[in-house]
């Protein structure tokens, strides 16, 4: 008798396990069982705590229990502002500073999860996967999401997935809904646009990376400001998706629009770096800008940085859905007239706003002024 109330019970459980299941496709067409309401998640970037926050209501990482500390590393006044929010973030496990690989299965494992959400990046080839066969052999199911590789097709998929497994899908398609008619209102403009496509250059990071000049030919990026009508000097110029121009390259190629990436915080060194994000005062990203041009000597010589169309905007944007306002910055730097109205500014302030539980603060983009002759 005993046995058999043991037998039923444990039948109860699987039975009650089963029905709080949901299959879900990933972004690798993957089919996925996956908790109904998962209680510990381990994610394979920290920053992926901007997309949770769209789909999220209240402390977007509550469930979170091991990440990467790529956020307290990376963009130190994200992480002051959600910590000081919901100081329980401080607590959350890290594997190591900076991305996915700094995790291992074991240590995963070790945490329990009920859930693993790892960025497209992470996928290894079948016969490699240590990571997924590990987790599988577990019991642990893995989905995967991808946020900047390639943000144009894969961005509404992601937000409308983690909306599905997080239980929330009426706030990710509120954000979805927002997000289209943004990028929508560019594409159809550059699409109606049948005058000389402006030539751009993009330069990532200087001061971070060393020797100049540091671009993306292709994907992420890229394939934003291709998505903006921008003429990339860098396609073609090499084969992988980062790479290097030098800049005798950069200055035969006389770019109308010169754009650099920085996430400098407002405690960086003046001149080390571009200071953008976050807390960071106009007065601020527009003297880091000037100082790091400076000390480009060739660069600061071009067209575009001379008359005052260069630009640059916070590098962070572009590993989540946020990258929409990069899409403004760039279609407004590239065509000023055709998108007057356009007010990434706005832009932001409404995201903020409408969907995210931290405070607006900060500058995200500057602009040099002309230089006097």
């Amino acid at each position: 008798m005993r046995i058999s109330c043991r037998m039923l019970l444990l039948a109860t459980l699987m039975i009650t396990g089963l029905a709080q299941a949901r299959t879900v496709v990933d972004l690798y067409g993957r089919t996925v069982e996956v908790p109904d309401h998962p209680q510990r998640i381990v994610l394979g970037e920290s920053r992926m705590l901007y997309t949770l926050s769209l789909v999220q209501e209240g402390n977007p990482a509550k469930n979170v229990v091991g990440w990467p500390g790529d956020m307290q590393n990376l963009d130190p006044q994200s992480w002051q502002l959600y910590v000081k929010a919901f100081p329980d973030i401080a607590n959350i496990p890290q594997f190591g500073k900076n991305n996915f690989t700094q995790m291992n299965p074991e240590k995963v494992i070790a945490l329990h999860p009920d859930l693993v959400i790892l960025p497209r990046y992470a996928k290894q080839p079948a016969d490699h996967d240590q990571m997924q066969e590990s987790l599988t052999r577990a019991g642990i199911p893995v989905i995967y999401v991808d946020l900047r590789v390639d943000q144009i097709n894969n961005t509404v998929p992601s937000v409308r997935l983690l909306g599905e497994v997080l239980n929330n899908p009426q706030k990710a398609e509120r954000f979805i809904a927002f997000y289209q008619q943004h990028m929508d209102r560019v594409k159809e403009r550059i699409a109606q646009y049948h005058g000389t496509k402006t030539r751009v250059m993009l330069q990532l990071q200087p001061g971070r990376r060393e020797g100049c000049c540091t671009t993306v030919s292709h994907g992420n990026l890229a394939d934003l400001l291709n998505f903006a009508g921008g003429d990339n000097i860098a396609r073609g110029a090499f084969k992988s998706v980062f790479g290097e121009m030098n800049p005798e390259a950069v200055i035969a190629a006389n770019p109308d629009v010169y754009i650099s990436t920085g996430m400098g915080s407002p405690q960086a060194n003046p001149g080390s770096e571009i200071m953008l994000g976050p807390l960071v005062s106009a007065v601020q990203a527009q003297g880091s800008f000037r100082l790091m041009m400076d000390k480009q000597p060739l660069l600061s010589h071009l067209a575009a940085v001379r008359e005052g169309r260069a630009y640059a905007v916070w590098h962070n944007f572009y590993l989540s859905p946020y990258h929409m306002v990069d899409v403004e910055v760039f279609a407004k730097a590239l065509y000023p007239q055709l998108f007057q109205d356009v007010s990434p500014q706005q832009t932001i302030k409404d995201l903020y706003a409408q969907f995210l539980p931290i405070p607006f603060s900060g500058t995200y983009w500057t602009q040099l002024r002309p230089r006097a002759n």
